[in-house]
């Protein structure tokens, strides 16, 4: 069956056209119709993991491709850069069982969505990081000035190894974020990483890890440090801006009640003579 494609405007205006003709008995029956595009651009799945981006040897991976409503088609594919899509295998299923991970799992992962009556994918999710840990001894987490902050204050997470690692991360337990990656110049033992937190927001109060690892083995993890609280308090104090009024009101208040310590104050100058002045404590 011809077709011709008459594009309107915009590509949501697209149409097409099936001559059937000339018509005979064969050509009775119901009919539907489908469009598809060579790509999906504006179309980009997340990727996730369960357990997470952080597993041991020997735990169960899979990875999870969501995507919007009305795509059956997903692909996964671990990259050293992208991967053409035209080379991509799909299945009905987002759902990627990894089996019990060794070393080999550790690396960066992408997946692609798609219709199964259409051979264009979408645009690749954002990277998903996947880290082996456990494989050297574990660092340790500190806080500095301390791990109780104010909000608006300045705070920084310090990961300390007397492995010597090139790179740190740093994790707040249970964020979908991705972790913190510091690389440093020089990797020789004992090292650390510091990590600024500045300011301070209720959002960034939480549980804390970090792990080291070595440039040569990036996915390839140290054991967790021992979890930091990360207390936020109240907001950061400012100074206190006292109205004080006039000092004649209190020489009168003074003569009222008989109580001559408040004149005492204004002869020490602790009380302004100007009225409505503010004093910063």
């Amino acid at each position: 069956m011809d077709s011709r494609i008459n594009y309107g405007r915009w590509p949501a205006q697209a149409q097409a056209l099936f001559p059937v003709g000339p018509v005979n008995t064969s050509h009775g029956g119901t009919y539907r119709c489908y469009g598809s595009s060579s790509s999906y651009p504006n179309v980009k799945p997340t990727l996730s993991a369960q357990p997470g981006p952080f597993v041991l040897p020997g735990d169960n991976l899979t990875l999870q491709c969501h995507s919007e409503a009305g795509f059956d088609r997903f692909a996964l594919t671990k990259d050293v850069g992208l991967t053409p899509t035209q080379g991509l295998d799909g299945q009905p299923s987002p759902d990627f069982p990894l089996g019990r991970v060794t070393r080999a799992h550790g690396g960066r992962y992408r997946c692609y969505t798609g219709h199964n009556l259409s051979y264009a994918w979408s645009a690749p999710s954002a990277p998903l990081d996947i880290l082996i840990t456990g494989m050297y001894e574990k660092p340790s987490l500190s806080a500095q000035p301390g791990p109780s902050v104010p909000r608006g204050e300045n705070v920084t997470l310090q990961c300390r190894s007397e492995t010597s690692f090139d790179n740190f991360h740093l994790h707040k337990v249970g964020s979908p974020a991705p972790p913190w990656h510091l690389r440093l110049r020089d990797w020789a033992a004992p090292s650390q990483a510091n990590f600024h937190i500045s300011p301070v927001t209720s959002a960034h109060g939480g549980p804390y890890r970090c792990y080291g690892s070595r440039g040569t083995s990036p996915y390839l993890l140290s054991h967790a440090s021992d979890p930091l609280q990360l207390v936020v308090s109240g907001e950061k104090p400012q100074p206190l801006s006292i109205e004080r009024p006039d000092s004649q009101f209190y020489q009168a208040f003074a003569r009222f009640s008989g109580y001559p310590a408040n004149i005492k104050y204004l002869e020490k100058g602790l009380f302004p003579k100007e009225s409505g002045r503010k004093v910063g404590i």
